[in-house]
């Protein structure tokens, strides 16, 4: 027997919603200055939600629905004008397509608030994966970026990835995590403790505009007409003003965390060796800034857990059990020790 006499009033809050892509295709046919598209179907879920818009001459385009995130408002304004300059000035990027009004973004109005939505030019090709010349050519294309951003001078990012965002905020996502115990945050505050430590000491480091999420999956490969090789980029949503040593830590951080080993096996070194090679051929690496990308390893890796234990309410606290997180501390206390590979 279903009790209606009690049933609520109003909806319940929702913490995240997934948008019918029909509905969301409309909504684009209406805002943006370009023919309805055929099919607008969701690609993936992740910290975003994406969508592939299919056209009936061929084209596609990729249609990004931000999530609302623990860090705070969007920062898509920074995001998408950083990206229209990079794309003005050559660089290899999924550019923001402007809106009827010239936007490069627009606010959705969905069950649980405003979510910015934003259309990208559709990239086609492959992830570098293992290929050592597609790995030297993405970091070449990243070295190529940062030397295209020291001229922009749009809005400004809402966030710097420093300490504060790399490891203090995530630190307390994680501390108020329903996994935690006294234990697991006692080792969590050493090892972010001795962590910051050693990066505040650092000096001389390098800042750039970051892509934030350079590991391999949000670069794609295509051949040029001389049969050279182009590495473009996309998801931009983790960046901001940062340290070269932090962007750079990404790629290494990839490699080392699916193994329990706190070295890189011989085929991860020649793709690190490549990857660095690569950069190096675009724009200067220090040695300070080279030193530094270790310890950022594991700044980058508390960022990481962080983002996780910030979607408790999404994903549910079932995705950091505390077995799992003792064993990512355990990485963590293993990577004390590591030293930037050398080259």
């Amino acid at each position: 027997m279903v009790d209606l006499e009690n049933a609520t009033r109003r909806p319940l809050r929702a913490v995240y919603s997934t948008i019918d892509g029909n509905e969301l295709r409309d909504f684009i046919a209406s805002t943006y200055p370009f023919e309805p598209a055929l099919t607008c179907g969701l690609l993936r879920r992740g910290f975003n939600d994406v969508y592939d818009l299919r056209f009936a001459d061929g084209r596609r385009s990729v249609a990004r629905l931000s999530s609302r995130r623990a860090r705070g408002e969007s920062n898509v304004s920074y995001e998408t004008s950083l990206l229209f300059h990079l794309k003005t000035l050559g660089g290899h990027v999924a550019a923001p397509i402007r809106t009827n009004t010239g936007a490069l973004s627009i606010e959705v109005d969905t069950a649980e608030g405003h979510r910015s939505l934003v259309i990208f030019e559709f990239l086609a090709g492959d992830p570098p994966g293992v290929a050592l010349r597609d790995v030297r050519t993405m970091a070449a294309s990243l070295a190529n970026l940062h030397r295209l951003a020291q001229t922009y001078s749009g809005p400004a990012s809402k966030y710097v990835l420093n300490v504060d965002h790399l490891i203090n905020r995530p630190l307390q996502r994680l501390l108020d995590h329903s996994s935690m115990d006294e234990v697991l945050e006692g080792r969590l505050r050493s090892v972010a403790s001795v962590l910051i430590e050693k990066i505040e000491a650092a000096t001389q480091l390098t800042t750039v505009a970051c892509h934030g999420d350079c590991h391999g999956g949000n670069t794609f490969m295509t051949d040029s007409s001389d049969g050279s090789r182009i590495a473009s980029f996309f998801d931009f949503d983790d960046g901001g003003p940062g340290y070269l040593a932090y962007d750079l830590a990404v790629y290494l951080w990839a490699n080392l965390l699916n193994t329990k080993e706190s070295e890189l096996d011989a085929e991860q070194l020649e793709r690190w060796k490549s990857f660095i090679e690569g950069y190096r051929e675009s724009s200067p690496l220090s040695s300070s800034d080279f030193t530094a990308i270790a310890p950022f390893v594991s700044a980058r890796h508390f960022w990481f857990l962080g983002e996780y234990a910030s979607r408790s309410d999404e994903w549910g606290s079932a995705v950091l059990p505390p077995k799992w997180l003792h064993k990512q501390v355990d990485k963590l206390e293993r990577w004390k020790t590591l030293e930037t590979p050398e080259v």
